[in-house]
């Protein structure tokens, strides 16, 4: 584990620890209860590409430790409203505070404006967390491989499957793909992202995709901005995606969306290096 992704674990357990005294889990378990069941992530993925559609996971991120503030003109609700009208499969929001300047309202508020499938993009570190991911309305959880030991990546998942969401598990390298596909997600992320370095290479996806059983459902992550890398991408069994930086740095992110996803060629010119 990076020395930045372990210092991120250790707030979010001290964060966790002060939100289960705020909200019982049991609490939160009956605000999930009282809510209509989870819209089917990776349903909807898998539809997509039944229809012959890429399987885009459309990221709503207002910043990083990295690169600082990405978008000043952050609204969720119109950002959930421009990617669906860009032919977004999903979302993906980044609840996590400190770190991203995310916050749990930016989930419901997306939730809310569309009819898509939400995925909360945050740093699962106890079981706490799925239930409270549910109760915010959250279709999806994200299980990063690097964060977490065989153990709890499984209870996370099975408490994830039973309520009724999914889990798309991260990886970054082959030993941390061996430990996810034990797990039992169909969903497997590769990370383009170098958590030690932050560099982003997408032959990473290129390398590990080969290793994924074709069972499951393949996610690329990081570094992707244009039809031709989606197409890369799709080249080697990746047709599905999560984008978010090179979209919200766009004026226009329907526009940007679109063109995202338009074939190699026939994207206008003015988008097909976007990002």
């Amino acid at each position: 584990m990076s020395d930045t992704l372990a210092r991120i674990c250790d707030d979010k357990r001290r964060h966790v620890a002060r939100r289960k005294e705020e909200m019982p889990e049991h609490l939160l378990r009956q605000q999930a209860a009282a809510l209509a069941p989870p819209r089917g992530f990776a349903r909807a993925l898998h539809q997509a590409i039944a229809e012959g559609r890429y399987g885009l996971i459309a990221e709503i991120k207002k910043a990083s430790p990295s690169k600082g503030l990405i978008r000043a003109d952050f609204q969720p609700m119109e950002l959930a409203r421009a990617y669906k009208a860009g032919g977004a499969t999903c979302l993906s929001v980044l609840t996590d505070r400190p770190y991203f300047q995310g916050d749990d309202t930016f989930l419901q508020q997306a939730r809310a404006a569309v009819d898509l499938p939400v995925l909360r993009k945050d740093f699962m570190v106890d079981p706490y967390q799925v239930a409270e991911s549910r109760a915010l309305g959250a279709d999806c959880i994200l299980v990063i491989m690097a964060a977490v030991d065989d153990a709890l990546a499984a209870d996370l998942v099975a408490q994830a499957t039973a309520l009724g969401m999914d889990a798309l598990i991260e990886v970054h390298d082959r030993p941390e793909l061996d430990r996810a596909l034990r797990l039992k997600s169909g969903l497997i992320g590769i990370n383009n992202r170098n958590l030690k370095t932050l560099a982003v290479d997408v032959a990473t996806t290129e390398a590990l995709a080969p290793l994924v059983p074709k069972d499951r459902l393949l996610v690329a992550e990081s570094g992707l901005g244009t039809p031709l890398d989606l197409e890369r991408m799709a080249r080697v069994g990746a047709c599905c995606f999560l984008v978010g930086e090179s979209l919200m740095r766009q004026k226009d992110v329907a526009a940007a969306t679109r063109a995202l996803l338009a074939k190699p060629g026939a994207a206008p010119r003015q988008h097909a290096a976007a990002g």
